[in-house]
């Protein structure tokens, strides 16, 4: 039953997710903010509130394991189960832009994030520091990029929305992340004790996949319609997001242990996977459908090697 609890939850935990995002969408389009600005900041933090509700609800019931594990693996199946995936429904094209900008500040906030984990803890201070740098970062891009505006229909699909339907959504988003970050939090560790798993492994593999499918269809429905620099900027730009808000809010919220098992398996991973990404982006500016597969087999290999 556990399963079906879980199954439960993390569907509510999308379909909260997806609420959310077009609740505040559209109310931030009624209150007549650009557009450049409902993207970077209510869009992206909607399809990051999955993990953040799941990390957060993790770190309170004094699961650490599950917090941090579903960040880390999280981005490690961003990388090469999603990339993989996309890549083989058709090539990644890959932009200077995305080289310099989007992978370098990646690769800085994976190093981060375990450069504050060495010590076993992350605290209210380290979680501060990272959530200033999210907002430092979030300028940078918004300064650096420009707006990215939204198109006449789907400006005009928002202005049709009354403001009380976009409030409903807003509060039944939040309240479908709340339900269900608890009923997968909760059957995670059922089904953990049950097949004597540890939380470390539900958070790096269930909870963490579970959490990445919103980037996963967004990826592989950029892949389909040829739109791949959207594809690519979703995955480091979430991998970005799950770092410094999720990780910096939880610990705001309530200090995060890492156990050492992350530090001396999964960090590494993550690390490793992320410094692998340069060459197969850089291999003739593309991730080929052959790069794909390379990413699929290491995401293989992660999984014969923790279970």
């Amino acid at each position: 039953m556990e399963y079906v609890w879980l199954s439960v939850g993390l569907g509510v935990l999308l379909l909260g997710g997806k609420l959310l995002v077009d609740g505040a969408s559209a109310i931030a389009s009624k209150l007549g903010l650009s557009a450049g600005l409902i993207g970077l900041t209510v869009v992206a933090f909607g399809t990051s509130a999955p993990e953040l509700l799941v990390s957060i609800t993790a770190a309170l019931k004094g699961t650490s394991d599950i917090a941090v594990g579903n960040v880390v693996g999280s981005n490690i199946s961003n990388i090469t189960l999603v990339l993989g995936i996309t890549a083989l429904v058709y090539p990644i094209i890959i932009t200077k832009s995305i080289l310099k900008l989007d992978f370098t500040f990646t690769l800085i906030t994976s190093l981060l994030f375990f450069g504050l984990a060495l010590d076993g803890y992350i605290g209210v201070w380290e979680g501060l520091i990272l959530v200033l740098l999210l907002f430092a970062v979030n300028f940078y891009f918004f300064k650096k990029i420009g707006r990215v505006e939204m198109s006449e229909e789907e400006k005009s699909a928002f202005n049709q929305k009354p403001i009380w339907s976009a409030v409903v959504f807003l509060l039944l988003g939040i309240f479908g992340l709340y339900v269900g970050s608890e009923l997968l939090v909760e059957n995670g560790i059922q089904i953990a004790l049950k097949w004597g798993v540890t939380e470390r492994i539900i958070g790096v593999t269930i909870i963490a996949v579970g959490t990445s499918l919103p980037e996963l269809a967004t990826s592989v429905i950029a892949g389909i319609k040829k739109e791949t620099d959207i594809a690519m900027g979703n995955i480091l730009g979430s991998n970005m997001m799950n770092v410094l808000s999720i990780i910096g809010i939880t610990a705001l919220v309530k200090p995060i242990s890492v156990s050492s098992d992350f530090l001396n398996m999964d960090f590494l991973w993550m690390l490793g996977m992320t410094i692998l990404l340069f060459p197969i982006m850089r291999w003739h500016y593309k991730i080929s459908r052959w790069g794909g597969i390379v990413l699929l087999l290491t995401y293989l290999s992660y999984l014969y090697f923790i279970l």
